[in-house]
């Protein structure tokens, strides 16, 4: 063999290694790839903000875990209801010699189950009865669905380990592949599936730990072709201009106005990304509005700005925010760069991303009425993207929306 062929292949080898590599994400965060690609942060690292228990377990974030020892068994369950998805969570379940440990993940639950083989999934965290428990009383913290099992559905392989491990599930109707530190361990179909519900964490027998828990939904159908404004209409007697632009971004200048969805969403999960085109502009997503009327409905806030040079002091309420009814906790957003959000209103309830990070929780305890502005609307209604002003200058592009099935 001549050199020159070695010699490409070194030169081939080196310029590999230069390249730079993925942005890995640290704990309890997402990377920009991660961010671009859907995912959202359900535990922030440092606060249960978005979750809910379910019992007085001494659940903490603390040291960036999310961790319980000790009260009385139950869930500790995100706010937001969600149907189809890929969840990862790393788990630990520090185990004392001849002690039991029993814990598990719950996928598409209420807050309270009753029968984890009917109304919801329970991923178990436990290890099997020992082999020299035979006959005799066994400790009730030991479980005949060892990790990697549904319990009371379907038994997964059992892979012993110590110290952190990581599930991955993928759950799409009633189809669900669940790994365990990147190896399949359970598949399971239900032929009359569970169609939505929380995400819960479990504390029942011995110390638990979470941390890393990110969900990416799955099935969102785009709602903008990129080419033209079919599905959507414009309020033509008002000022608002909006257009497609050669990049297929749905941009829209001055204001007043709006641009109406042609589809109507009641229980859904929205995705899009915004770009704010001069310092502070404000815009907004209206959802279930009312159809044909001018800006009724919900609003999701567009407005990057703060005060005082604090993130958690937002202007007009800040980007994420339900406007009017919750301000956003802190703003992620940024002007002159793609900013990623997700929406999930299911029932009375509503929760905002930004950036992959939750930055509202709320739920409408109004009485019904069809009016947004004076109730809580539940029927579907229209999405409305939103031209504020005569300085109004913003682009969008990814909006996908997921219909989400009643339970």
């Amino acid at each position: 063999m001549s050199a020159l062929p070695r010699r490409a292949g070194l030169i081939a080898v080196l310029l590999l290694a230069c390249l730079p590599l993925p942005a890995l994400a640290a704990d309890n965060a997402l990377s920009p790839e991660e961010i671009s690609d859907g995912w959202l942060l359900l535990f922030d690292g440092q606060t249960t903000f978005g979750w809910e228990a379910g019992s007085d377990a001494n659940w903490k974030a603390q040291d960036g875990v999310l961790a319980a020892s000790d009260g009385k068994p139950g869930l500790l369950c995100t706010t937001s209801d969600f149907a189809d998805y890929v969840l990862k969570i790393d788990f630990r379940c520090p185990q004392t010699s001849g002690q039991a440990n029993n814990s598990g993940i719950f996928l598409r639950t209420p807050l309270k189950p009753g029968n984890p083989a009917k109304d919801c999934y329970e991923l178990n965290i436990a290890s099997p009865p020992p082999e020299s428990a035979t006959g005799g009383t066994v400790d009730p913290g030991w479980s005949p669905w060892p990790t990697g099992s549904f319990a009371f559905r379907k038994r997964g392989e059992y892979r012993p380990a110590e110290g952190w491990q990581s599930y991955e599930v993928t759950a799409v109707g009633g189809h669900f592949v669940v790994k365990l530190d990147g190896r399949t361990v359970l598949d399971y179909t239900d032929p009359q599936p569970v169609g939505r519900g929380r995400i819960g964490l479990q504390y029942r027998f011995g110390p638990i730990e979470f941390r890393n828990v990110k969900l990416k939904p799955l099935g969102l159908k785009s709602i903008f072709n990129g080419r033209d404004l079919a599905g959507w209409k414009p309020f033509t007697e008002q000022k608002s201009v909006y257009s497609v632009t050669p990049a297929g971004e749905l941009n829209v200048k001055n204001g007043r106005g709006q641009l109406e969805s042609e589809g109507r969403y009641g229980d859904f999960v929205l995705q899009l990304e915004v770009y704010s085109n001069g310092k502070q502009l404000n815009s907004g997503v209206f959802f279930r509005s009312i159809p044909g009327e001018f800006q009724n409905g919900y609003e999701l806030q567009v407005q990057n700005g703060f005060k005082d040079g604090d993130r958690t002091k937002p202007v007009d309420f800040g980007t994420g925010a339900i406007y009017r009814r919750q301000p956003a906790r802190k703003v992620l957003g940024d002007d002159f760069r793609w900013v990623a959000m997700t929406l999930v209103v299911t029932d009375n309830h509503m929760a905002s991303w930004v950036d992959g990070y939750q930055v509202t929780d709320w739920t409408d305890t109004r009485p019904p009425q069809d009016n947004p502005r004076k109730g809580l609307r539940t029927a579907p209604g229209t999405l409305i993207i939103q031209g504020h002003d005569p300085t109004t200058d913003l682009s969008f592009r990814k909006l996908r929306v997921e219909e989400l099935p009643p339970r």
